[in-house]
């Protein structure tokens, strides 16, 4: 893709590397694989790889999700950012190919000249190629792009301004994070933003046992294909031996805990090795590595949650359906 130099004046890529002390990528695979029951972390799906097989499924007629919250945003962008006083500085946590986000900058420029957009991406590729899209389809855009970890990238860079900072964390994104994570990430939000700056959350609603788990286990096989590739890429990057066709992809809906739970179920017994973990282990016939889970909120869940981070609940929306929320959030 040719770069103009207008555009590349007004895009910046920081690669934020690991904090000290966190655990790489082997020895959280060698971790979780070596727990009981087995496990891996879902923020390893999406390498370059991942992320696009991510890209196919929100295009997907079972993942509700996007076309949901698209929803929301196309009609109700527009009073989004005029609830906040303009102008207005962006903070996105979790980009992906920024085509939701395309509207609320589109309604950010109605109302004020030039935007400032601070994305964040753990997968360089995407977050490069949806950034330059944007400045290229925006005149008045300024990108400053984090290619990293949200806690690792929060953690390291000031994310001051001189305007009022909307952030985004949308597509139920928060959902993908245990309990105790998603308090730990509104914590550092809150501790990243200044009193009366906004955050913006999009969260999937609790609803039928059949819907959820269509929408993590589509009929052609791309969610399963999504969640292959955390073994494709242990294979890649680590040199094992994963043979991805004698796993199956397992989705179950738990009530109780209001979570979607993905799984890859081993089909016969297999000894693996995973060089680059100075690891081997056994994975018996019918065994589950959990992969992800998804939490489905109710608004209580996210008022909860914007408690504990500082923030209060300024409004919210749903999809005409009501399938999805999206809560807009100020810091006290």
């Amino acid at each position: 893709m040719a770069i103009d130099s207008a555009v590349s004046d007004r895009f910046e890529l920081v690669t934020v590397p690991r904090a000290k002390g966190v655990p790489s990528f082997a020895e959280e695979v060698a971790a979780g694989l070596s727990a009981s029951p087995k496990r891996l972390p879902s923020k390893f799906h999406y390498d370059d790889v991942g992320s696009a097989l991510f890209d196919a499924i929100t295009r997907l007629p079972e993942y509700y999700l996007t076309r949901a919250e698209t929803e929301i945003l196309s009609e109700w962008g527009w009073q989004m950012v005029r609830l906040l006083d303009a102008p207005l500085d962006f903070l996105e946590l979790g980009s992906g190919s920024a085509i939701k986000t395309r509207l609320l900058i589109g309604e950010a420029l109605r109302v004020q000249d030039e935007l400032r957009y601070s994305p964040i991406d753990i997968s360089t590729e995407a977050i490069c190629s949806s950034s330059l899209a944007l400045v290229e389809s925006f005149p008045g855009l300024h990108v400053r792009a984090y290619a990293g970890d949200y806690f690792d990238v929060l953690e390291s860079q000031p994310m001051l301004s001189d305007r009022k900072m909307l952030a985004m964390l949308m597509g139920s994104n928060i959902g993908n994070y245990e309990p105790n994570e998603a308090r730990l990430l509104f914590s550092l939000l809150g501790s990243a933003l200044r009193p009366g700056d906004g955050l913006l959350i999009g969260t999937d609603l609790r609803k039928d046992r059949a819907t959820l788990e269509m929408a993590y286990d589509d009929r052609i096989g791309v969610t399963s294909a999504f969640n292959r590739n955390v073994l494709a890429r242990i294979n890649r990057e680590l040199d094992a031996d994963f043979d991805l066709r004698k796993f199956r992809h397992v989705v179950h809906y738990d009530e109780r805990r209001g979570s979607v739970d993905s799984f890859l179920e081993a089909q016969e017994r297999m000894a693996l090795q995973i060089s680059g973990a100075d690891l081997r282990i056994t994975v018996e016939a019918g065994e589950r590595i959990h992969t992800e889970s998804s939490y489905k909120f109710a608004d209580e869940d996210v008022a909860r949650l914007a408690e504990g981070g500082g923030f209060r609940p300024q409004s919210v929306w749903q999809d005409r359906a009501k399938r999805f929320s999206v809560h807009l959030l100020v810091h006290r």
